[in-house]
């Protein structure tokens, strides 16, 4: 019986990677069938909810981000440039200047 489940398993994992999911967000079979790690098995499947919105099915989560390439011109690129970083506001932002961390010391 255990080695037709952990068959299941395997079959599930190679649909899985059919639709698309990345090799990197899947579990291997022992990680459900011994519960030793049911996190990477919870990652796998908010990955699979994630490509279901992509075959007509009700997703879970955020809906995955899709390509957005931009291409600009020579001139564009070289405007970009002439631009110094005193020009984009103050470089004088939040520091930690004047922050204690920790009880002080007691002599």
């Amino acid at each position: 019986m255990a080695f037709k489940c952990m068959e299941n398993i395997n079959a599930f994992l190679e649909a899985v990677r059919e639709l698309g999911v990345p090799a990197q967000e899947t579990f291997q079979t022992v990680d459900l069938w011994e519960r030793q790690n049911l996190n990477s098995v919870v990652i796998c499947l908010q990955s699979l909810g994630r490509k279901a919105d992509k075959y007509g099915f009700q997703g879970i989560g955020p809906k995955e981000a899709e390509k957005n390439e931009r291409t600009f011109s020579e001139e564009k690129l070289r405007a970009g440039q002439t631009i110094i970083g005193l020009q984009m506001g103050s470089n004088k932002g939040a520091n930690q200047s004047g922050i204690n961390f920790g009880n002080t010391r007691h002599m």
